[in-house]
This record gives structure tokens, sequence and C-alpha cells, in this order.
């Protein structure tokens, strides 16, 4: 008898630890579930565009986690990350500037729109600083955009090089704000489809114009137009 009141004894315990376990577990997964539920609302971006976040910061380097189109904890820190590092204000919701950063459209468009993203921003600083150069001058400064990219030395995304403080007199005198042509287009997207007649530069300036004994210092590597391209 004292066996079979031991025993019962040890199954009501373990039932009772068992209530308790499941009680926890369910008040931490309903917790973590409001959790991401917050970070989606502040984000206000749809599962399929958080994917598009994700992705592209992991290839960055900025995010570490799964893919999974849920903007949690490790997503936004990721973005804040980013934003810092292209000069944005570091509140870890992807608004429109942060996501012009990033090259991603947030509102739905068709698919051959021209007004959107990486390419929209890359065509606007090419109208703005180049046009009436040569068609080749046109895609070489895109491509010093690029360039300036994927160097060390720069933001990693293309708005952030363009909106580099100081970094061209388009943004400081408001040029940028010009709405480009077809032919600023066609020029962003050679650039980026990798033809890139300034063979690597990084910087380019008109001779004529240019009064920074900086940018003199230069090495040239080619010049077309009115501007020459340097490293």
């Amino acid at each position: 008898m004292q066996v079979k009141s031991i025993y019962k004894k040890i199954v009501i315990l373990f039932l009772l630890i068992s209530t308790v376990f499941l009680g926890v577990y369910s008040v931490f997964s309903y917790s973590q579930q409001q959790t991401d539920i917050q970070f989606i609302a502040e984000a206000a971006l749809t599962s399929s565009q958080v994917k598009t976040v994700q992705t592209k910061l992991k290839r960055w380097g900025y995010y570490t986690g799964v893919v999974d189109g849920v903007y949690g904890p490790k997503t936004k820190n990721a973005v804040i990350s980013f934003q810092k590092k292209n000069g944005l204000v570091a509140d870890g919701v992807v608004g429109a500037k942060t996501a012009a950063a990033m090259g991603i459209t947030l509102t739905k468009t068709s698919s051959n729109t021209q007004n959107s993203g990486d390419l929209y921003n890359l065509a606007k600083c090419i109208y703005a600083e180049a046009r009436g150069e040569p068609y080749a001058g046109q895609v070489a400064v895109g491509a010093v955009i690029l360039n300036r990219v994927k160097s060390s030395k720069f933001p990693n995304s293309i708005y952030g090089v363009i909106y580099q403080p100081y970094a061209f007199t388009c943004v400081s005198d408001g040029q940028i704000k010009l709405e480009p042509n077809q032919s600023a287009y066609n020029a962003a997207r050679d650039a980026m489809n990798g033809w890139d007649p300034s063979y690597g530069a990084l910087y380019y300036y008109n001779p004529n114009t240019a009064t920074s004994s900086w940018i003199w210092s230069r090495k040239v590597l080619v010049k077309i137009g009115k501007h020459n391209f340097a490293i």
C-alpha cells in the first residue's frame, strides 16, 4: 500500500510539473508571437518584402538569420546596422529612404516601371551630373557610383553612395531632384549590367571647373567628354 501511495504522489507531482512547464512555454510562445507581430507592424512590410530585405542584408553581411519573412529582432538590428553604415536615421524601420537605399520598391508597381529602386536613383544621378555628355560618359558616371558601392571606402549601396555628404554636386545644389530622361535610364541599365567605360574609376571631375587641389592628385584613367575619370 505504501508503494502505491508513493507511486501516486510521483505521478501527481509529474503532472503538476508538466502543467506548469506547458503554461510557461505557452506564455513564452505567445509573447514571442506578439513580439514578431509588433515588429511586422513597425516595419509595415509584407512577408515577401521582409524576405527581400533579409536576402539583401544577408548578402551584404548585416543579417545572419533565416530568410523567413518575419521582421523579428535580428532583422531589425540588421536594418539598424545598414542604416548607420549608409547615413540614414537608424530607427530599424524600412521606410521610403531605407527601402530606396536597398533598391527596394515598397509600393506595388508594374514590372516594366522605371521609377523604382536602384535604377531610378542611378539614373537620377547620371542625369543630374552628366546630361549633355557623350553616352559613354553617362555610363561611366554610373559605373563610378557602382565602383564606389563595391569599395570598402564608401557606403555599400547606390543610395548611400549618391547621398554621402559632399560626394556629388548635384545633391548639394538640388539637381538630383530632376527627373531623368531615357538616355539616363539606358546608361544606368548599361552600368548595372557591367559596362564600365571608366575602367574602374572611383572619381570623376571636369578639369575646366574643378577647384579641389586634392582631385588633381588622383591618377586619371580615361577622359570622356568633359570629365576625367580617376582612382
